[in-house]
Protein backbone atom coordinates (compact mmCIF):
# COMPACT_ATOMS: atom_id res chain seq x y z
CA UNK A 1 0.00 0.00 0.00
CA UNK A 2 1.15 3.67 -1.02
CA UNK A 3 1.23 5.62 2.20
CA UNK A 4 0.02 9.19 0.34
CA UNK A 5 -1.34 12.51 1.30
CA UNK A 6 -3.41 13.29 -1.59
CA UNK A 7 -6.62 11.16 -1.31
CA UNK A 8 -10.35 11.72 0.54
CA UNK A 9 -9.32 10.58 3.94
CA UNK A 10 -6.40 10.30 5.58
CA UNK A 11 -4.03 6.79 4.46
CA UNK A 12 -4.96 5.61 8.15
CA UNK A 13 -8.83 5.31 7.16
CA UNK A 14 -7.57 3.23 4.15
CA UNK A 15 -5.58 1.00 6.35
CA UNK A 16 -8.48 0.67 8.63
CA UNK A 17 -10.84 -0.32 6.08
CA UNK A 18 -9.01 -3.05 4.62
CA UNK A 19 -7.55 -4.10 7.95
CA UNK A 20 -11.52 -4.78 8.85
CA UNK A 21 -12.38 -6.48 5.62
CA UNK A 22 -9.13 -8.63 6.02
CA UNK A 23 -11.03 -9.77 9.76
CA UNK A 24 -14.39 -10.74 7.92
CA UNK A 25 -12.73 -12.56 4.95
CA UNK A 26 -10.60 -14.51 8.19
CA UNK A 27 -14.35 -15.45 10.18
CA UNK A 28 -15.43 -16.58 6.71
CA UNK A 29 -12.42 -18.62 5.87
CA UNK A 30 -10.89 -17.03 2.66
CA UNK A 31 -7.61 -16.57 1.49
CA UNK A 32 -8.95 -13.90 -1.14
CA UNK A 33 -11.98 -11.59 -2.23
CA UNK A 34 -12.49 -10.24 -5.81
CA UNK A 35 -14.63 -6.69 -5.28
CA UNK A 36 -15.97 -5.31 -8.16
CA UNK A 37 -18.94 -2.93 -7.09
CA UNK A 38 -17.88 0.92 -8.07
CA UNK A 39 -19.01 1.86 -4.49
CA UNK A 40 -16.74 -0.40 -2.61
CA UNK A 41 -13.84 -0.05 -4.71
CA UNK A 42 -14.12 3.74 -4.05
CA UNK A 43 -14.66 3.28 0.03
CA UNK A 44 -11.17 0.73 0.04
CA UNK A 45 -8.87 2.50 -2.34
CA UNK A 46 -10.55 6.05 -3.27
CA UNK A 47 -10.66 5.20 -7.08
CA UNK A 48 -13.61 6.51 -8.99
CA UNK A 49 -14.70 6.37 -12.27
CA UNK A 50 -17.68 6.65 -14.94
CA UNK A 51 -16.26 4.17 -16.83
CA UNK A 52 -17.42 1.23 -14.73
CA UNK A 53 -19.49 -0.03 -17.30
CA UNK A 54 -16.09 -2.01 -18.11
CA UNK A 55 -14.57 -4.63 -15.88
CA UNK A 56 -12.77 -3.69 -12.77
CA UNK A 57 -11.89 -5.53 -9.56
CA UNK A 58 -9.57 -5.16 -6.62
CA UNK A 59 -8.31 -8.24 -5.35
CA UNK A 60 -7.51 -8.33 -1.78
CA UNK A 61 -5.26 -11.13 -0.47
CA UNK A 62 -5.69 -12.37 3.07
CA UNK A 63 -1.81 -11.25 3.34
CA UNK A 64 -0.14 -10.20 0.30
CA UNK A 65 -0.44 -7.03 -1.22
CA UNK A 66 -4.02 -5.83 -2.99
CA UNK A 67 -3.78 -5.58 -6.95
CA UNK A 68 -6.75 -4.14 -9.97
CA UNK A 69 -7.76 -5.43 -12.97
CA UNK A 70 -8.76 -2.62 -15.03
CA UNK A 71 -9.10 -1.39 -18.36
CA UNK A 72 -6.01 -0.17 -19.37
CA UNK A 73 -7.55 3.80 -19.84
CA UNK A 74 -9.24 3.25 -16.63
CA UNK A 75 -5.62 2.05 -14.94
CA UNK A 76 -4.74 5.98 -14.72
CA UNK A 77 -7.75 6.16 -11.86
CA UNK A 78 -5.15 3.92 -9.89
CA UNK A 79 -2.30 5.69 -10.09
CA UNK A 80 -3.76 9.29 -9.80
CA UNK A 81 -6.16 8.95 -6.90
CA UNK A 82 -5.51 5.50 -4.93
CA UNK A 83 -2.56 3.54 -2.90
CA UNK A 84 -2.52 0.63 -4.68
CA UNK A 85 0.37 -0.06 -6.44
CA UNK A 86 0.02 -3.01 -8.45
CA UNK A 87 -2.55 -3.09 -11.56
CA UNK A 88 -3.20 -5.45 -14.55
CA UNK A 89 -4.86 -3.70 -16.95
CA UNK A 90 -6.87 -5.52 -20.16
CA UNK A 91 -6.86 -3.63 -23.46
CA UNK A 92 -10.24 -2.80 -25.24
CA UNK A 93 -9.21 -5.93 -27.41
CA UNK A 94 -8.31 -8.18 -24.66
CA UNK A 95 -9.91 -10.29 -22.04
CA UNK A 96 -10.98 -8.84 -19.12
CA UNK A 97 -12.01 -12.11 -17.24
CA UNK A 98 -8.88 -13.69 -18.72
CA UNK A 99 -6.87 -11.00 -17.06
CA UNK A 100 -8.57 -11.81 -13.62
CA UNK A 101 -7.56 -15.39 -14.11
CA UNK A 102 -4.26 -15.29 -15.49
CA UNK A 103 -3.32 -12.62 -12.45
CA UNK A 104 -4.65 -14.92 -9.89
CA UNK A 105 -2.66 -17.31 -11.38
CA UNK A 106 0.43 -14.94 -10.96
CA UNK A 107 0.05 -14.30 -7.32
CA UNK A 108 -0.53 -17.83 -6.25
CA UNK A 109 -4.19 -17.95 -5.58
CA UNK A 110 -5.37 -20.46 -7.94
CA UNK A 111 -6.17 -23.06 -5.54
CA UNK A 112 -7.54 -20.99 -2.89
CA UNK A 113 -10.99 -20.06 -0.99
CA UNK A 114 -11.86 -16.89 -3.01
CA UNK A 115 -14.80 -14.22 -2.33
CA UNK A 116 -16.84 -12.89 -5.26
CA UNK A 117 -19.45 -10.35 -5.28
CA UNK A 118 -22.32 -12.54 -6.54
CA UNK A 119 -24.72 -9.78 -6.20
CA UNK A 120 -22.66 -7.09 -7.86
CA UNK A 121 -24.91 -4.55 -10.07
CA UNK A 122 -21.50 -4.70 -12.30
CA UNK A 123 -20.69 -8.60 -12.53
CA UNK A 124 -22.94 -9.48 -14.93
CA UNK A 125 -23.74 -13.45 -14.86
CA UNK A 126 -22.06 -14.09 -18.42
CA UNK A 127 -18.70 -12.63 -16.46
CA UNK A 128 -19.67 -14.62 -13.49
CA UNK A 129 -19.71 -18.15 -15.50
CA UNK A 130 -16.27 -17.29 -17.30
CA UNK A 131 -14.82 -16.66 -13.62
CA UNK A 132 -15.84 -19.72 -12.76
CA UNK A 133 -15.30 -21.65 -15.59
CA UNK A 134 -11.52 -20.77 -15.72
CA UNK A 135 -10.65 -21.19 -11.91
CA UNK A 136 -11.30 -24.63 -11.40
CA UNK A 137 -8.57 -25.56 -8.90
CA UNK A 138 -9.92 -23.64 -6.31
CA UNK A 139 -13.29 -22.28 -4.77
CA UNK A 140 -15.11 -19.56 -5.72
CA UNK A 141 -17.00 -18.40 -2.84
CA UNK A 142 -20.50 -15.86 -2.69
CA UNK A 143 -19.15 -13.10 -0.35
CA UNK A 144 -21.80 -10.43 -1.73
CA UNK A 145 -22.12 -7.71 1.62
CA UNK A 146 -18.62 -8.29 3.40
CA UNK A 147 -17.09 -4.38 2.22
CA UNK A 148 -20.48 -3.22 3.70
CA UNK A 149 -20.05 -4.29 6.56
CA UNK A 150 -17.87 -1.64 7.20
CA UNK A 151 -19.85 0.67 4.78
CA UNK A 152 -22.76 0.46 7.28
CA UNK A 153 -21.67 2.85 10.21
CA UNK A 154 -19.84 6.18 8.80
CA UNK A 155 -16.94 7.41 10.80
CA UNK A 156 -15.92 10.70 11.79
CA UNK A 157 -13.84 11.67 8.96
CA UNK A 158 -16.50 10.35 6.49
CA UNK A 159 -19.14 12.12 8.28
CA UNK A 160 -17.36 15.48 8.27
CA UNK A 161 -17.27 14.77 4.07
CA UNK A 162 -21.28 14.09 3.78
CA UNK A 163 -21.39 17.80 5.79
CA UNK A 164 -20.02 18.97 2.60
CA UNK A 165 -21.69 16.80 0.46
CA UNK A 166 -25.51 18.74 2.86
CA UNK A 167 -24.19 22.01 1.78
CA UNK A 168 -23.99 21.18 -1.71
CA UNK A 169 -27.85 20.15 -1.10
CA UNK A 170 -29.31 22.32 1.27
CA UNK A 171 -27.77 25.29 -1.72
CA UNK A 172 -29.52 23.58 -4.64
CA UNK A 173 -32.88 23.51 -2.44
CA UNK A 174 -32.64 27.02 -2.10
CA UNK A 175 -31.99 27.84 -5.43
CA UNK A 176 -34.99 25.60 -6.21
CA UNK A 177 -37.35 27.71 -3.99
CA UNK A 178 -36.41 30.79 -5.36
CA UNK A 179 -37.06 29.34 -8.97
CA UNK A 180 -40.37 27.71 -8.51
CA UNK A 181 -42.14 30.70 -10.35
CA UNK A 182 -45.51 30.47 -12.11
CA UNK A 183 -45.02 29.62 -16.02
CA UNK A 184 -41.58 28.48 -15.07
CA UNK A 185 -40.24 25.54 -16.87
CA UNK A 186 -39.14 22.60 -14.94
CA UNK A 187 -36.14 22.05 -16.74
CA UNK A 188 -35.20 25.61 -15.34
CA UNK A 189 -35.77 24.73 -11.99
CA UNK A 190 -33.51 22.03 -12.66
CA UNK A 191 -31.16 24.39 -14.03
CA UNK A 192 -30.96 26.32 -10.64
CA UNK A 193 -30.47 23.91 -8.71
CA UNK A 194 -27.96 22.19 -10.09
CA UNK A 195 -26.32 25.62 -10.87
CA UNK A 196 -26.03 26.27 -7.22
CA UNK A 197 -25.33 22.56 -5.82
CA UNK A 198 -21.94 23.04 -8.36
CA UNK A 199 -21.49 26.68 -7.63
CA UNK A 200 -21.57 25.35 -3.36
CA UNK A 201 -18.33 22.69 -3.81
CA UNK A 202 -20.51 19.83 -4.93
CA UNK A 203 -19.92 17.47 -7.31
CA UNK A 204 -22.00 15.52 -9.98
CA UNK A 205 -24.49 13.37 -8.16
CA UNK A 206 -25.23 9.66 -8.89
CA UNK A 207 -29.00 11.42 -10.26
CA UNK A 208 -30.04 14.60 -11.08
CA UNK A 209 -32.82 16.56 -8.94
CA UNK A 210 -36.54 15.56 -9.01
CA UNK A 211 -38.36 18.49 -10.09
CA UNK A 212 -41.98 17.58 -10.65
CA UNK A 213 -45.26 19.80 -10.77
CA UNK A 214 -48.90 19.53 -10.63
CA UNK A 215 -50.54 16.46 -11.35
CA UNK A 216 -46.36 14.79 -12.83
CA UNK A 217 -45.99 14.85 -9.07
CA UNK A 218 -48.03 11.68 -9.07
CA UNK A 219 -45.64 9.97 -11.16
CA UNK A 220 -42.68 8.01 -9.40
CA UNK A 221 -39.05 9.04 -9.86
CA UNK A 222 -40.36 11.45 -12.39
CA UNK A 223 -38.11 14.58 -12.78
CA UNK A 224 -38.18 17.46 -14.98
CA UNK A 225 -39.59 17.10 -18.94
CA UNK A 226 -40.37 21.34 -20.01
CA UNK A 227 -43.72 21.10 -18.45
CA UNK A 228 -44.16 25.07 -17.12
CA UNK A 229 -45.75 25.22 -13.75
CA UNK A 230 -49.52 26.81 -13.26
CA UNK A 231 -50.99 28.66 -10.58
CA UNK A 232 -52.65 26.97 -7.57
CA UNK A 233 -50.04 23.76 -8.33
CA UNK A 234 -47.40 22.63 -6.33
CA UNK A 235 -43.86 21.88 -7.11
CA UNK A 236 -42.35 18.54 -5.67
CA UNK A 237 -38.31 19.46 -4.90
CA UNK A 238 -35.82 15.92 -4.02
CA UNK A 239 -32.34 17.29 -4.07
CA UNK A 240 -28.72 14.72 -3.55
CA UNK A 241 -25.89 16.66 -3.33
CA UNK A 242 -22.55 14.83 -3.65
CA UNK A 243 -18.98 15.51 -2.55
CA UNK A 244 -16.43 12.87 -3.46
CA UNK A 245 -19.00 10.59 -4.63
CA UNK A 246 -20.79 10.49 -0.89
CA UNK A 247 -24.29 11.95 -0.66
CA UNK A 248 -27.09 13.75 1.54
CA UNK A 249 -30.23 14.32 0.10
CA UNK A 250 -33.77 15.76 0.90
CA UNK A 251 -37.85 16.58 0.13
CA UNK A 252 -39.44 19.87 0.57
CA UNK A 253 -42.09 21.11 -1.99
CA UNK A 254 -43.50 24.49 -2.69
CA UNK A 255 -46.82 25.70 -2.90
CA UNK A 256 -48.26 28.82 -5.48
CA UNK A 257 -51.63 30.11 -3.84
CA UNK A 258 -52.92 29.06 -0.54
CA UNK A 259 -52.08 26.72 1.77
CA UNK A 260 -55.63 24.82 1.94
CA UNK A 261 -56.63 22.78 5.29
CA UNK A 262 -55.61 19.46 3.16
CA UNK A 263 -52.16 21.23 2.91
CA UNK A 264 -51.34 22.26 5.47
CA UNK A 265 -52.49 18.49 6.83
CA UNK A 266 -49.99 16.96 5.01
CA UNK A 267 -47.06 18.76 5.93
CA UNK A 268 -47.82 18.51 10.04
CA UNK A 269 -48.35 14.97 9.75
CA UNK A 270 -44.71 14.62 7.63
CA UNK A 271 -43.12 17.34 10.04
CA UNK A 272 -44.48 15.44 13.00
CA UNK A 273 -43.48 11.91 11.69
CA UNK A 274 -40.02 13.43 11.45
CA UNK A 275 -39.78 15.13 14.73
CA UNK A 276 -41.30 11.76 16.48
CA UNK A 277 -37.90 9.75 14.47
CA UNK A 278 -36.00 12.13 15.81
CA UNK A 279 -36.82 12.03 19.18
CA UNK A 280 -36.41 7.93 19.35
CA UNK A 281 -33.87 7.45 16.69
CA UNK A 282 -31.09 6.51 18.52
CA UNK A 283 -28.25 3.27 19.14
CA UNK A 284 -30.41 0.05 19.66
CA UNK A 285 -33.43 1.21 18.11
CA UNK A 286 -34.18 -1.22 15.23
CA UNK A 287 -34.74 -0.54 11.81
CA UNK A 288 -38.22 -1.87 11.94
CA UNK A 289 -39.11 0.14 15.12
CA UNK A 290 -38.04 3.38 13.22
CA UNK A 291 -40.25 2.00 10.34
CA UNK A 292 -43.02 1.61 12.20
CA UNK A 293 -42.83 5.06 14.21
CA UNK A 294 -42.87 6.81 10.96
CA UNK A 295 -45.49 4.34 9.06
CA UNK A 296 -47.97 4.67 11.66
CA UNK A 297 -47.83 8.70 11.86
CA UNK A 298 -48.32 9.02 7.79
CA UNK A 299 -50.65 5.64 8.25
CA UNK A 300 -53.04 8.09 10.04
CA UNK A 301 -53.90 10.88 8.09
CA UNK A 302 -57.10 12.74 7.05
CA UNK A 303 -56.07 13.82 3.26
CA UNK A 304 -56.07 10.01 1.33
CA UNK A 305 -51.84 9.68 0.98
CA UNK A 306 -50.30 6.90 1.45
CA UNK A 307 -46.50 6.06 2.46
CA UNK A 308 -45.70 3.56 -0.69
CA UNK A 309 -42.43 2.89 -0.12
CA UNK A 310 -40.15 2.43 2.90
CA UNK A 311 -39.47 4.91 5.07
CA UNK A 312 -36.02 5.62 4.58
CA UNK A 313 -32.54 4.45 3.79
CA UNK A 314 -28.97 4.13 4.55
CA UNK A 315 -26.97 7.13 2.11
CA UNK A 316 -23.38 7.37 1.97
CA UNK A 317 -21.36 6.18 -1.10
CA UNK A 318 -23.11 6.71 -4.66
CA UNK A 319 -22.36 6.31 -8.06
CA UNK A 320 -25.54 5.79 -10.70
CA UNK A 321 -28.12 4.43 -10.98
CA UNK A 322 -29.01 6.13 -7.43
CA UNK A 323 -27.91 8.32 -5.06
CA UNK A 324 -28.78 5.28 -1.70
CA UNK A 325 -27.28 2.69 0.07
CA UNK A 326 -31.00 0.83 0.76
CA UNK A 327 -29.08 -2.20 -0.30
CA UNK A 328 -26.96 -2.29 2.56
CA UNK A 329 -29.92 -1.21 5.15
CA UNK A 330 -33.73 0.16 4.64
CA UNK A 331 -35.87 1.39 6.71
CA UNK A 332 -38.89 -0.96 6.43
CA UNK A 333 -41.38 -3.24 8.34
CA UNK A 334 -39.62 -6.70 9.94
CA UNK A 335 -36.21 -5.85 9.87
CA UNK A 336 -34.37 -6.60 13.07
CA UNK A 337 -30.90 -5.31 12.74
CA UNK A 338 -29.97 -2.82 15.05
CA UNK A 339 -29.34 0.88 14.41
CA UNK A 340 -25.69 2.10 15.64
CA UNK A 341 -23.34 5.39 16.11
CA UNK A 342 -21.98 6.36 12.50
CA UNK A 343 -25.50 5.39 10.36
CA UNK A 344 -26.44 7.36 7.77
CA UNK A 345 -29.95 7.87 6.46
CA UNK A 346 -32.25 9.53 4.30
CA UNK A 347 -36.02 9.74 6.34
CA UNK A 348 -38.53 10.32 4.09
CA UNK A 349 -42.07 10.55 5.25
CA UNK A 350 -43.79 11.33 1.83
CA UNK A 351 -47.22 11.30 1.28
CA UNK A 352 -47.89 9.84 -1.76
CA UNK A 353 -51.69 10.81 -3.24
CA UNK A 354 -52.98 13.20 -1.04
CA UNK A 355 -56.17 14.49 -2.11
CA UNK A 356 -56.01 11.72 -4.41
CA UNK A 357 -54.15 14.00 -7.43
CA UNK A 358 -51.01 15.09 -5.20
CA UNK A 359 -47.30 13.93 -3.63
CA UNK A 360 -45.62 15.96 -1.40
CA UNK A 361 -42.37 15.78 0.53
CA UNK A 362 -40.58 16.58 3.47
CA UNK A 363 -37.39 14.40 4.28
CA UNK A 364 -34.09 14.88 6.20
CA UNK A 365 -30.79 13.19 5.86
CA UNK A 366 -29.72 11.99 9.50
CA UNK A 367 -26.68 10.83 11.06
CA UNK A 368 -26.41 8.34 14.28
CA UNK A 369 -24.53 9.82 17.45
CA UNK A 370 -23.34 7.77 20.54
CA UNK A 371 -26.69 9.21 22.05
CA UNK A 372 -29.51 10.07 19.60
CA UNK A 373 -29.25 12.20 15.69
CA UNK A 374 -28.40 14.93 14.36
CA UNK A 375 -29.70 16.25 10.70
CA UNK A 376 -26.98 17.56 8.40
CA UNK A 377 -29.09 19.95 7.43
CA UNK A 378 -30.89 23.31 9.33
CA UNK A 379 -33.70 24.31 7.12
CA UNK A 380 -36.68 24.39 7.94
CA UNK A 381 -39.12 21.77 6.63
CA UNK A 382 -42.12 23.67 6.03
CA UNK A 383 -43.96 23.97 2.78
CA UNK A 384 -42.25 27.08 1.31
CA UNK A 385 -45.99 29.15 0.10
CA UNK A 386 -45.83 31.66 -2.35
CA UNK A 387 -49.57 33.21 -1.61
CA UNK A 388 -50.20 36.08 -4.07
CA UNK A 389 -47.97 34.77 -7.11
CA UNK A 390 -51.09 33.99 -9.33
CA UNK A 391 -52.59 37.87 -8.33
CA UNK A 392 -49.45 39.51 -8.79
CA UNK A 393 -48.88 37.57 -11.94
CA UNK A 394 -52.51 39.01 -13.11
CA UNK A 395 -51.47 42.76 -11.53
CA UNK A 396 -48.47 42.67 -13.88
CA UNK A 397 -50.47 41.56 -16.89
CA UNK A 398 -52.87 43.86 -16.28
CA UNK A 399 -50.30 46.51 -15.94
CA UNK A 400 -48.54 45.54 -19.60
CA UNK A 401 -52.02 46.05 -20.77
CA UNK A 402 -53.40 48.61 -19.45
CA UNK A 403 -52.37 52.41 -20.97
CA UNK A 404 -50.53 54.70 -18.76
CA UNK A 405 -51.77 58.48 -17.89
CA UNK A 406 -49.77 59.55 -20.63
CA UNK A 407 -50.80 57.18 -23.06
CA UNK A 408 -54.42 58.17 -22.82
CA UNK A 409 -53.13 61.60 -22.95
CA UNK A 410 -51.73 60.94 -26.69
CA UNK A 411 -54.27 58.75 -27.42
CA UNK A 412 -56.47 61.35 -27.15
CA UNK A 413 -54.41 64.18 -29.13
CA UNK A 414 -53.86 61.33 -31.97
CA UNK A 415 -57.69 61.23 -32.09
CA UNK A 416 -58.53 64.55 -32.20
CA UNK A 417 -55.71 65.42 -35.21
CA UNK A 418 -57.12 62.46 -37.27
CA UNK A 419 -60.68 64.03 -36.51
CA UNK A 420 -59.20 67.68 -37.96
CA UNK A 421 -56.94 65.81 -41.02
CA UNK A 422 -60.76 63.94 -42.19
CA UNK A 423 -62.56 67.30 -42.39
Amino acid sequence: MLNRDDMTFPFAEYQRRIDELRQRMQERLLDAVIITDPENLMYLTDYQTTGYSFFQALVVPLEAEPFMITRALEESNIFARTWVEISRPYTDTGDAVQMLVQSLREFGLMNKHIGYERNSYFLPAYQQDAILTGYLDGQMMDCFGIVEEGRACKSAVEIEVMKKAAKATQAGMLAGYEAVQEGVSENEIGAAICHAMFAAGGEVPAVMPYVTSGPRTMIGHATWEGRRVQANEHVFLEVGGCYRRYHTAMMRTVVLGELTPALHHAQERMKLALNCLKERLRPGLTVSDADNLVRSIITENEVGARLITRSGYSIGIAFPPSWDEGYIISLKQGDPRVIRPGMCFHVIPWMWGVEGDKTMGISDSLYITEQGCASFFDLEPDFVVKPNQACKNSRKAEAKQAPTAGQQKDSKQHDKKSAKESK
